[in-house]
């Protein structure tokens, strides 16, 4: 991989600012006085992050691309770290716009309107930590991570997604995936809980079900709503209600 341009010569308005930070409150023409410096350690030019005024917000993270003159950001959720808004523009006047309202504790959808390259992952907030409500928030994100897919095998999987959406059982489980395996907890993120049902699809359309990961034991299907009833009957007992998932070595209130 070749060497990256010096940042100074991608960013030149914000070397002569000295650092991002910087350069984003002279974009915002004031008011972005809870811009945060890099972290130690990282490259001044390229990165900052933002300050939130509510707590159920981590601070944003603002990077500025390495090879072109470009800024992305990334917005979380500081229980489970799960990306709320993310996106990316060569309008650094925008990065301060989505920064401001960030931090002001707006909307999700507010802060799409006050910056439209934000892009809204599916998931909402839920600050009170409801293990029910967080459930339907990453199934939220996940229906759109699948819908957005540009792959041509995308409407397969989009296909597993809402067939086991559409099923009562799994849908009241925390979903999550790894490559492409679709998986269920009845706890949430940090602390997931494995032993349900793996689901799965191949390039041929075909959809598999597994007790082990990307391994179809239990049966291949060519209707993705076969494949998430069995998943359903599958089952082990006493698998829910969902709960919340602790961090490691942290007591139940």
């Amino acid at each position: 991989m070749s060497t990256p341009p010096d940042p100074a010569v991608l960013y030149p308005d914000v070397a002569a600012r000295g650092s991002l930070a910087a350069a984003l409150r002279a974009a915002a023409e004031g008011g972005l006085d809870f811009v945060l410096p890099a972290s130690p350690g990282s490259g001044p030019l390229l990165h900052a992050s933002v300050a939130s005024t509510p707590a159920h917000r981590e601070p944003l993270r603002i990077s500025a691309w390495e090879y072109g003159r470009r800024w992305s950001i990334r917005g979380e959720e500081p229980f489970q770290g799960s990306c709320l808004i993310d996106g990316d523009t060569d309008d650094l006047a925008q990065v301060a716009a989505a920064a401001r309202a960030w931090h002001h504790g707006e909307s999700l959808d507010d802060i799409r309107r006050a910056a439209p390259f934000v892009h809204l992952t599916g998931r909402f907030e839920v600050p009170d930590l409801d293990p029910v409500r967080l459930v339907e928030s990453e199934w939220q994100g996940l229906l759109r991570g699948a819908r957005e897919l540009e792959y041509s095998w995308q409407e397969h999987y989009l296909a597993l997604v809402e067939a086991a959406y559409a099923e009562p059982a799994l849908r009241a489980l925390y979903p999550f995936t790894s490559h492409w395996a679709l998986r269920f907890s009845p706890t949430t993120r940090p602390s997931l809980t494995l032993g349900s049902p793996c689901l799965t699809t191949g390039d041929d359309g075909t959809y598999g079900v597994g007790t082990g990961f990307i391994t179809p034991d239990l049966g291949e299907f060519t209707t993705a709503p076969e494949a998430a009833a069995l998943a359903v009957r599958r089952l082990p007992a006493g698998f829910g209600p969902v709960t919340l998932g602790l961090p490691l070595g942290q007591p139940p209130a």
